[in-house]
């Protein structure tokens, strides 16, 4: 489980620097350095071959790795809106856990323009919520330590985690335990969290899983937002087809490589979602937007 305070960083594994020379080599673009980038990136994690009972007891079983990305080179432009799709296993949640560093890449380059701030929003659904916290005290993690040697933050620390929460609909519930709030709140607030750190790039994984349709549209706007007004980069892993990943401007389509990368237009098309998903789909257009279904006809959410 994740504790509120942020992602765990494995002791064995230190987080990936950025290349003192290459990341201007690659991240160079028309307008200028991009946030962050893999460069034939695979990552390969530990496992065990199967074996029988039977040969179990004879010999110890030969060690095995599972492949969660191959060869994946992606690049993300300053002041983009990404959203990942694909299947379970696909290696969604791998990919946001390199490009935040909390893992490295087995062979290939993780590039990060120098001085690179990345904010992190967790699934809710991995938050140990019995940890004794209140919704001022996360978003104040995104603070820096005060200066001072005593145990609390800076009035204007605190002043400034109160606009924020303010900002993001969060006024008056500063001193509620994080826990008491509805998904869609404790979505937000790891969102405050991260701007107060000053994030300039966003990674967000599967932000709207187990909330309704009204959180999942009010969440969708509030990052618009961010990403248009504040210019924030902004990436976001998720199942859900029709509901978030149609009303974003640019996919990635992940089944441990990448499929295809583009517009919804672009992307979510029959051929591309079955090399994706492994199963036929149609795809239907309502409003502009691509609907994607089942064979059976349901609206398909991953």
């Amino acid at each position: 489980m994740w504790s509120p305070t942020g992602p765990p960083i494995p002791s064995d594994r230190a987080p990936v620097s950025s290349n003192p020379v290459r990341p201007h080599e690659f991240l160079s673009s028309g307008d200028g350095i991009d946030p962050i980038g893999l460069e034939s990136v695979s990552l390969l994690y530990p496992g065990r071959r199967r074996t029988s009972r039977r040969d179990r007891n004879r010999t110890p079983p030969a060690s095995c790795d599972h492949a969660a990305l191959h060869d994946v080179t992606l690049r993300f432009p300053r002041s983009s809106f990404t959203g990942v799709v694909g299947p379970s296993g696909a290696g969604k949640t791998s990919l946001l856990r390199l490009l935040t560093g909390t893992i490295s890449p087995t062979t290939g380059m993780v590039h990060r323009a120098p001085g690179l701030t990345i904010g992190y929003v967790p699934q809710v659904e991995q938050i140990d919520w019995s940890f004794p916290v209140s919704v001022a005290d996360v978003a104040l993690m995104g603070c820096r330590p005060p200066a001072h040697p005593w145990p609390w933050q800076a009035r204007s620390d605190r002043a400034a985690a109160r606009e924020m929460l303010g900002h993001l609909g969060l006024a008056g519930l500063g001193d509620r335990h994080i826990r008491d709030l509805s998904g869609g709140q404790q979505q937000r607030v790891f969102i405050a969290r991260a701007l107060l750190q000053g994030a300039e790039l966003l990674v967000l994984d599967e932000p709207t899983s187990g909330v309704d349709v009204a959180t999942r549209h009010d969440l969708l706007h509030r990052l618009g937002d961010l990403n248009r007004d504040r210019g924030i980069t902004i990436v976001v892993s998720t199942h859900d087809l029709n509901g978030l990943a149609a009303h974003l401007p640019r996919l990635i389509c992940l089944n441990r490589t990448v499929v295809a990368v583009g517009t919804p237009s672009d992307v979510l098309v029959p051929p591309v979602l079955e090399a994706t998903y492994g199963a036929p789909m149609a795809v239907l257009e309502h409003a502009g937007i691509p609907v994607v279904v089942d064979h059976g006809g349901q609206r398909w959410t991953g």
